[in-house]
């Protein structure tokens, strides 16, 4: 356990960090799963590109944050992308 106050403080910053980091990335998986599930539903176009803005958006603020890296939002962003394009070539 940590004897300064500094290090007891940087233990309370730490925490909360860490759980505001982990609802955070908490609420971007549950976008990437409602847009993963308007996928299948196969709504329509419109629906979808919603849902889409919506996740992107999310990762977006992630990224500027700091919580996920901006090479990782890139990936998920052109991983969900890649669903949307595949869904439109087999409608």
């Amino acid at each position: 356990m940590a004897h300064s106050l500094s290090a007891k403080k940087r233990i309370r910053q730490n925490l909360k960090r860490r759980l505001r980091n982990r609802a955070n990335k908490s609420a971007m998986k549950t976008q990437i799963k409602k847009f993963d599930q308007t996928l299948l539903e196969g709504k329509d176009a419109e629906t979808i590109t919603k849902s889409l803005r919506e996740a992107q958006k999310k990762i977006d603020c992630l990224a500027a944050k700091g919580v996920i890296h901006r090479h990782a939002a890139a990936r998920k962003k052109s991983q969900l992308m890649r669903r949307m394009a595949a869904q439109k070539k087999t409608v």
